[in-house]
């Protein structure tokens, strides 16, 4: 039986903090002389209330250590439930969202996301562009935990690579967990003080900056505007980029440099792949299309260096006008998309090291053609990788594939056309946030999306989060008696 005690004191924490965050837009708001602050406090009276009954009920679980059943249900709680209550502002207040569409952009902040049904973000109270922008650096920071913590010890998609004793990562031994959420904090809040400090210097208004700031970190993508980046071309889309690929490197590598061992940084096979393949991306489509269009070759590269750094981060920023630039790029954009950034960062996708580890396994097969009865272990980074990783891995990797084509299908039978339904599944999945199709054109949003349609892409982006067999798990039977 699953002691939900410990589960339901760290949520309740966790809500808290969240009502107590509520606060700070509550008086921007009230200091700008609009009324929206009235929605964000009662929205803080609501989650402080639950949230302290929560910890109140529970506190006989403080100190008790989390077991892996436990493990799954709070990340499940957490990309699952505290989005219920980030919604409420959007459900009290400007913009008025009913509570499906509310629901779906906090579950969209949290996951780092970034797709939107709010057109209009220009027009909104200053308080609630900050809200989503700190929807998403909250997210961020929470996932960047959860990816150093929790995930090894679930066993999610082949993340039992990482977990050895003491946090010996990649074979150099780190703090407790503990003093690696104190310094995985103060890393985060230093990228994202950097972050707004540049941009603030290239000329982004003090809201702009701090919420770019914010999502930017995050890889979230939320922006106070419908233009995104559009209103800061030229410098800003460099150090945007700059910014993004920052925040989509592995965080353990930044609490090893700042424990003085710089070395796994550089050496790290994932980085350096995935700086290799988002420079490949990036030259071939800038290539193609200065030959193609004959366009002046620095704005080209700019633009196509952001937003290739943005889909392949799973950022969400775009700059220019992105979804005109034809087929070659939508194939390139996709495959990246669906490859995301680095494991044990807020990027999402299926990750360079799965992919790594996947081409790894498909080649040695190859290789067993001609040799079957060989022995040849794959190895990552100067280590053996088990067969148990490797299984998890392929079953990652085929449900993810799985769960792309099914809700594809999915969305299609509820009336969105099929160009608008791969993309809206390819988003929300791979938490990328970009939207592509008919029914994104108008808006640059999912706004004009169907209900239901709104339902699944919610579906798939807690699902891109969490892992399908992070989600399975919890519906087993088996899962409950153990």
């Amino acid at each position: 039986m699953v002691d939900f005690r410990p589960v339901a004191y760290v949520v309740g924490r966790i809500l808290i903090v969240l009502a107590i965050l509520m606060l700070a837009p509550a008086v921007i708001d009230w200091r700008a002389g609009l009324d929206n602050g009235a929605a964000f406090a009662a929205s803080a009276a609501i989650t402080g209330v639950i949230g302290g009954a929560l910890t109140l009920s529970t506190g006989n679980a403080l100190g008790m250590s989390l077991d892996t059943r436990q493990a799954y249900l709070l990340t499940a709680c957490i990309w699952a439930l505290v989005p219920l209550f980030g919604a409420l502002p959007f459900y009290f207040g400007a913009p008025g969202l009913n509570l499906q569409n509310a629901y779906f952009e906090a579950v969209s902040g949290i996951t780092t996301t970034g797709a939107t049904v709010i057109y209009g973000l220009d027009d909104l109270p200053i308080g609630m562009n900050l809200w989503r922008g700190m929807l998403n650096w909250l997210g961020g920071l929470g996932i960047a935990f959860i990816a150093m913590i929790f995930l090894p010890l679930m066993r999610v998609g082949g993340m039992q690579f990482f977990r050895t004793e003491g946090f010996d990562t990649f074979g150099k031994a780190l703090p407790r967990a503990t003093d690696i959420a104190r310094q995985l904090m103060t890393i985060y809040v230093g990228l994202t003080v950097t972050c707004i400090a540049v941009y603030s210097a290239i000329g982004m208004t003090a809201l702009d900056a701090v919420v770019n700031g914010f999502a930017t970190i995050a890889t979230g993508g939320f922006s106070p505007s419908d233009t995104s980046f559009n209103k800061y071309v030229g410098a800003g889309e460099y150090f945007g980029a700059l910014f993004m690929i920052l925040g989509s490197l592995p965080y353990i590598r930044y609490v090893q440099l700042v424990n003085g061992s710089p070395l796994p940084f550089w050496h790290d096979p994932q980085v350096r792949a995935y700086l290799r393949w988002l420079g490949t991306a990036v030259l071939m489509v800038w290539v193609w299309r200065v030959w193609t269009t004959g366009a002046a070759w620095e704005p080209t590269f700019r633009e196509t260096l952001f937003n290739l750094t943005s889909i392949m981060s799973s950022t969400g920023f775009f700059s220019g006008s992105f979804p005109t630039w034809g087929g070659f790029m939508l194939v390139v954009a996709f495959v990246i998309g669906v490859i995301g950034a680095c494991s044990g960062s807020s990027a999402a996708g299926l990750s360079v090291f799965r992919v790594q580890l996947m081409a790894a396994v498909l080649w040695r097969e190859v290789r067993r053609i001609g040799s079957p009865s060989s022995v040849d272990p794959i190895r990552y980074d100067g280590r053996s990788v088990e067969e148990d990783v490797l299984n998890a891995l392929i079953l990652f990797v085929s449900s993810y594939i799985l769960i792309l084509g099914v809700m594809t299908v999915a969305l299609t039978l509820l009336g969105v056309d099929p160009v608008s339904a791969l993309f809206a599944v390819w988003t929300t999945l791979g938490n990328v946030g970009y939207g592509f199709g008919p029914l994104v054109e108008r808006t640059g949003t999912f706004i004009d999306f169907p209900s239901g349609a709104l339902a699944i892409m919610t579906l798939c982006m807690i699902l891109g989060r969490l892992g399908l067999l992070a989600v399975l798990v919890l519906v087993l039977p088996s899962f409950w008696r153990r």
